[in-house]
């Protein structure tokens, strides 16, 4: 391979920056990924805390997913994980009410982050010209005036080291130091903003047995204002992955009494019928998210050439919303458009293209955050008013299995919001949701 030849570095080998990989394989020569961990096969790597707990992937993003890597959902399978469909072989509660089964056209593709992640990996690593390099941490950007020409790493005890790179793309997540790097190279940083949620969760494994939720293979429980939530899956290994989650300092324990009796106080009884009778299989694991965090990249007059953010490193959403993965899959078809008409401008050309598909579930997530009354931030009376007809949506679809198809379609990314607020549908809305209290009313 010329070493001249046009180089992409992609800095974080998490999903975000694997699908961003196989992307930039369709367009450069050579490609390098760096990752501080060490890769530990399907198994959860050190720097991934996260991987230890739920993860979904909507539909939005296993459809992505599959049509950057085809046959992709077969071979995961394969390993063992199952499939459902969202609302006929799985319960979803929304505020405390449960979504009426019906099919839906959305499949569920249960596994683990590792799995996924390992799975991902292989296939990256197949591409001619797409490199892995481990145990290799980024420091910094190297300039060449307004131009990004690569980055500097380091490896235990070894000297710094600088590659050279027509493209970076950093895809560290949450914990980017992007914006640092960039005003270390006289570059301009994006305008930020955080949703402060302190939110925290438990997750444990079980046993599965058939009889277990009627013999579906999942449940999710929504969160809802001064109400707990969680979810139960059957991953690979057909044993059950239980997180548990509260928010504003509402923690769920991770003793073995502590997380059954948080499990008690969710809205409905499902999951704690299932941590009462199944058999543990390991301890409870902690994680701890403070808040949801935006990088508006989109927003910089002047960009450095040569220099993308993806994923979390542009902009990390409330995990209960399970958007991540998807919104990332999104970003990487954002960049292959881009791509596609060249190099040209390439970051302002995908932050604008990247912040369509962050708008709609950034407005999502923090909106549902601030139905909160004790999270801090601005209720517009838009906010306000979406809120209250989100509400009336969830009790709706609680009866009419029609309603019920269309809310989770939008909730998977795969229906635009505005489906929602079609005349027919808002008219449906109304009329269905009278005389149906929460639970907590």
């Amino acid at each position: 391979m010329n070493s001249n030849s046009p180089h992409a570095v992609v800095i974080g080998a998490g999903i975000a920056g694997l699908l961003t990989a196989i992307v930039l394989a369709e367009h450069f020569p050579r490609v390098t990924v760096l990752e501080r961990d060490t890769f530990l096969g399907s198994d959860a790597r050190r720097g991934v805390p996260q991987a230890r707990h739920l993860h979904g992937l909507m539909e939005g993003g296993r459809a992505i997913i599959e049509q950057l890597c085809p046959g992709l959902t077969e071979e995961v399978v394969a390993a063992g994980a199952p499939t459902t469909e969202v609302l006929a072989g799985s319960r979803w509660y929304l505020s405390g009410l449960r979504a009426a089964p019906t099919e839906t056209g959305l499949v569920t593709l249960l596994a683990s982050r590792p799995l996924l992640e390992y799975r991902l990996r292989r296939r990256a690593i197949e591409l001619p010209g797409l490199t892995f390099r481990e145990s290799i941490a980024a420091n910094g950007l190297v300039a060449d005036g307004a131009r990004v020409t690569g980055v500097v790493v380091s490896e235990a005890g070894a000297a710094p080291e600088t590659i050279a790179a027509d493209l970076v793309v950093d895809c560290t997540g949450r914990a980017s130091r992007a914006p640092e790097w960039l005003r270390a190279i006289g570059a301009q940083a994006p305008e930020q903003q955080s949703v402060v949620i302190d939110l925290g969760y438990s997750s444990r494994t079980y046993r599965r047995k058939p009889v277990h939720l009627d013999g579906q293979l999942g449940v999710v429980v929504s969160t809802m204002p001064g109400r707990r939530g969680g979810g139960a899956i059957v991953v690979e290994g057909d044993k059950w992955h239980v997180t548990l989650g509260g928010m504003l300092g509402d923690h769920p324990p991770t003793d073995h009494d502590g997380f059954t009796a948080f499990a008690a106080t969710l809205p409905v009884p499902d999951i704690h019928r299932i941590v009462t009778d199944a058999e543990p299989l390991s301890d409870p694991v902690p994680h701890r998210f403070r808040g949801s965090v935006r990088n508006y990249f989109e927003r910089i007059a002047t960009h450095a050439d040569g220099f993308i953010a993806l994923g979390d490193s542009l902009c990390s959403f409330n995990p209960l919303y399970a958007q991540g993965m998807t919104v990332a899959a999104q970003q990487a078809t954002a960049l292959r458009a881009c791509l596609r008409k060249g190099t040209a401008q390439l970051p302002a050309r995908f932050y604008a293209h990247a912040a369509r598909h962050v708008d709609v579930a950034w407005r999502m997530s923090t909106g549902a955050d601030l139905n909160h009354p004790g999270v801090v931030g601005r209720r517009t009376p838009r906010i306000r008013l979406l809120n209250s007809y989100v509400t009336r949506a969830h009790r709706a679809a609680h009866v009419d299995p029609t309603l019920a198809r269309t809310f989770m379609r939008v909730a998977n990314l795969v229906d635009p919001p505005e489906t929602l607020l079609k005349p027919a549908t808002v008219a449906r809305i109304l009329w269905r949701s009278r005389g149906i209290d929460l639970p907590s009313e």
